[in-house]
């Protein structure tokens, strides 16, 4: 095992010791990606890729990763706000490697916008040492920020935040609802339940009341039945606390300007069906998923679907209007990622195969194009956006 592993894992279980053998989960995710220097985001960069292309040296790839078209059609977008007169500042969260900031950068240059002040926010020094190194070429534009400003005016960016943001894990059994942790056996880690106070059961009643099956409950003898609404005995569910917090804070201290938020998810019709009585909560290490989260702490990716639905009303909450919801596929069509893909050249066969092949993986519903939502929020801001002008989905959150 890895010497990180091992410290870890120590770090875990002294925290489940000191909680009475009980650690909430979204403590355990909390740590296991983000315990300085241990924790997957802050040791390792998971969504680079090999110098050859390869992907056999990464867990996942984003779609900044995959092809500069994406930022490139997001900078569309950014253009037009701030052809309306928005003040030419962009805060993201998360960065990655800095290629999306590098892309939207280029591609408002071209565009005619040379002084964007670009801000990031990432709590990862070893990410913010390779953006620093990819983003050099642009000086004093690019800045990076150690907390979230007091208020803020322009464009914020979270491309594959919210997802990684920790969650709190409930089982709904006969009846009964139980908070889902973890604990030890045998010096191994393991999931634990206790029962939750009436408070927390009445708010996450809240989030499930329009559910039919939830209306009826969970009943314990029958099968899983789409036409009865019922789940044999238990039923997962993930609470994004913090997400919703998150946004709720930026809503608040944007005075003016826009929020776009891309990540996979669905709004809370489909996201607590009783077809994902199971919850969406998985692993993912060398682009594969899993359902053992409580493996090799530090090691994997942890990562929960976003509730959309709950996020809209987070941002509604911090004085955010609702400027947009799509799938992933229709907005970078809006924005013109197929008049951008033609304008390639192709005088080379395979370097235009190798080009164009990207953007099937960004718009194909079988791959990002369905899964990957965008979500926008504005405030003092009266254009519709362009990104949102065809098949906006709003009315489904």
């Amino acid at each position: 095992m890895h010497p990180h592993s091992l410290e870890i894992v120590d770090l875990i279980r002294s925290e489940i010791l000191a909680n009475e053998g009980f650690l909430p989960f979204e403590r355990y995710m909390q740590l296991a990606l983000y315990a300085p220097s241990l924790g997957y985001y802050t040791r390792a960069v998971p969504m680079e890729q090999n110098t050859d292309d390869s992907l056999d040296s990464s867990d996942f790839v984003t779609a900044p990763e995959l092809t500069s078209l994406f930022g490139q059609t997001l900078a569309r977008q950014i253009a037009q706000l701030f052809e309306q007169g928005l003040a030419r500042q962009i805060l993201e969260f998360g960065a990655g490697t800095g290629k999306l900031a590098r892309d939207i950068l280029l591609a408002l240059r071209h565009l005619g916008f040379r002084d964007v002040q670009y801000q990031i926010l990432d709590i990862s020094s070893l990410l913010r040492e390779r953006q620093k190194n990819l983003l050099k070429p642009f000086g004093s534009q690019v800045q990076w920020l150690e907390k979230l400003p007091a208020r803020f005016e322009g464009v914020m960016l979270g491309n594959e935040v919210l997802d990684a943001m920790p969650v709190s894990v409930f089982a709904l059994r006969e009846g009964s609802l139980f908070e889902r942790g973890v604990g030890l056996e045998n010096d191994q880690l393991i999931w634990k339940e206790k029962k939750v106070d009436q408070k927390t059961f009445s708010a996450i009643e809240m989030r499930l009341s329009e559910q039919e099956w939830f209306k009826n409950r969970i009943n314990t003898t029958d099968e899983v039945s789409p036409s009865k609404g019922k789940i044999n005995g238990f039923y997962f569910i993930e609470i994004a606390w913090q997400a919703q917090a998150f946004v709720q804070t930026l809503s608040r201290l944007l005075d003016k300007g826009a929020l776009i938020f891309i990540d996979y998810g669905f709004p809370a019709a489909e996201f607590y069906h009783w077809q994902r009585h199971m919850g969406t909560l998985m692993g993912f290490s060398r682009h594969r998923t899993h359902s053992d989260v409580l493996y090799a702490p530090g090691q994997q990716d942890i990562t929960a679907h976003v509730d959309f639905s709950a996020i809209a009303q987070a941002a509604t909450r911090g004085g955010a209007q609702l400027a947009g919801y799509v799938n992933q596929a229709r907005f970078l069509i809006n924005c013109g990622l197929l008049e951008l893909a033609s304008a390639l050249p192709q005088d080379d066969r395979l370097s235009y195969a190798r080009a164009i092949a990207p953007v099937q993986t960004l718009l194909s519903e079988a791959e990002m194009g369905e899964l990957f939502k965008v979500i926008a929020f504005t405030k003092q801001i009266n254009t519709p956006l362009i990104g949102f002008k065809q098949a906006d989905r709003s009315a489904s959150l």
